[in-house]
Formats: structure tokens, sequence, C-alpha cells
């Protein structure tokens, strides 16, 4: 087999969230029916294996997903387009790229930035070391932009981002996160927050930066919940550190809707660590937490 990375773009509004489901419009539904319209002569179209699961109506601009191909499959990707000029298309692994966006169309909310063969030892979910996202909040100081609405919460009084980045800051590390995670049985809720801000951007909009090894369900949207509600004065800074502390689910703010959040990259360790790392990232979960331990919001 075969291994190839795909680098994935997303606009998540239009999609039920990553994970395929019956009767429902996902992005890995939408991208597996194209592999498997690219790959119509195989008996087994090829199926993905993502970074991190996205929930319904959060986006991506760094998703992260692999496939696996046999030689017929991999060697087909060679083969002369109908009415297309072979010496000038693109071949291998880039020529999968071309024909899964040439199926979406050149107006689709999913794109493929990139497909490439992945060094050895690569596994897109459990190689990975670590998840970066951005969630954006205009607030009556920012630019409200119609053109990135569907990208951004709007928040009708202002919000005190100093109050907001100086709580985020205080949460860092590794610690319990039941508090800001939808429950999920028999999986674990320890993270490390690598690192958590908010600053303005050139707009006046508010943007949160979050990185963690793994984010547990629902956790940022939760974290940037639990900041606006700082930034409103409704909650206290550090009750931000007490309700993870207390490692109890509560109801004093709200989870911030999944609009305001995107996946922007996935980061892995060298070439020469990725099986290891993959290796170690089974060792320490089972299956069934690993899955959960990847579903990123």
């Amino acid at each position: 087999m075969h291994r190839l990375r795909l680098d994935i773009a997303y606009d998540g509004a239009g999609f039920s969230g990553w994970g395929r489901q019956p009767g429902l419009r996902t992005v890995q539904g939408e991208l597996e029916a194209a592999l498997a319209t690219v790959f119509r002569r195989s008996a087994t179209p090829p199926l993905l294996t993502v970074a991190g699961r996205t929930d319904a109506g959060v986006h991506a601009l760094g998703q992260v997903a692999h496939v696996d191909l046999d030689d017929a499959q991999l060697a087909s990707l060679d083969a002369a387009h109908r009415g297309g000029d072979r010496s000038k298309a693109p071949q291998g692994p880039a020529a999968l790229a071309r024909r899964l966006n040439g199926i979406a169309g050149l107006d689709a909310d999913v794109w493929v930035s990139s497909v490439t063969r992945a060094p050895a030892g690569f596994d897109a979910r459990f190689s990975a070391i670590w998840r970066r996202y951005e969630y954006r909040v205009a607030d009556p100081r920012a630019l409200r932009d119609p053109r990135r609405r569907g990208a951004t919460l709007w928040h009708p009084a202002e919000l005190d981002d100093q109050a907001m980045d100086a709580a985020a800051a205080a949460l860092t590390g590794l610690h319990d996160w039941a508090a800001y995670c939808k429950p999920r049985e028999g999986s674990t809720t320890i993270r490390t927050l690598q690192s958590f801000s908010w600053r303005r951007d050139a707009d006046g909009v508010l943007v949160a930066r979050l990185q963690a090894d793994a984010f547990c369900h629902s956790m940022v949207r939760a974290l940037v919940g639990a900041s606006i509600a700082v930034g409103a004065g409704k909650l206290d800074p550090e009750r931000m550190v007490g309700i993870r502390d207390e490692a109890r689910r509560g109801s004093e703010f709200i989870v911030a809707p999944a609009k305001g959040l995107t996946l922007m990259e996935v980061g892995y360790p060298a070439d020469a660590e990725l099986a290891e790392r993959a290796a170690q990232t089974r060792n320490r979960r089972g299956a069934h937490e690993v899955d959960a331990a990847t579903r990123p919001v």
C-alpha cells in the first residue's frame, strides 16, 4: 500500500461535521464519494483517516488526512484523461488533488490544497503532536465585515480583551478538562493546553488562538464561551481556572457557537519520529479514547 497525505480546507457551514453520517452531508462523506469516483474501477474504494474530526459548522484551513492506495490505484493517477493534455497534467499524488477538486467544482466549499506521498510511519491521526485553532469574535470595537460573518461571531457588547487574555494564559498546562468538555463514556479528558491567548487583529476583531496535543469534545468552544463571559464582566477571570480544577461541567457560561471556529494547522514531529509518535499515541489510549481525543471542538 502507498500512503498519501491530503491537506484540506473547508467552509463548515454546509456540513454536518467531518465524520460520515447516513443521510447527512459531511466533509468525509463528500471526499470519500469523490475518491470512489476517481477509483471507480477498484473493488474497494479507499477511505480517509483524519487528524481531527470537526463538528457541524466548524471550518478548517489546515485539516490533514491520509489515504492508502494499492499499486493499481496509484498507477491510475498517471493515466491520461479524456480530452486532456497528458504532458501538462499533474501526475501521481498531485493528480489526485486535481481530480478531487475537479469533482467538487471551482465554487466548492471543500478544497484539497495538496496531496503528497506520506513519509514512512506517518499517520494523520496518531502521529500528530498538536492541533491549533482560531476563534473570531467581532464586538462593537471591531470591523463587522459581512463577507466574514460565516466565520466570525458578532457579539453585541464590548469585550475586555485584556481580561480575556489574562484568564486564558492562566489555563495552560496538563490538566483534567472535564469541566470544559462534553462527556464521552470511557474517554479521558486529560489534555495539555500548550497555549491560549486573545488578541485584536488589524480590524479590531478578537482572535483566540489555542494549541494543544489534542482537544476533547467541545473543549475549544467551551473555553471560548467562558472567555467571552469574562470579557463581558459576567464571570470573574479567576473562575476559569476554578471551573477547570473542579472538573465538573456547570452552567456559568454558554458554549460558543461553531461558526467562529477554524482548525488552522496540525503539527507533526520530524519524519524519523513519526512512527514512534503514532505508537506512543496508540499505547497511551485505547481506540475509543483516541477517537474522542481527536475530536477537536
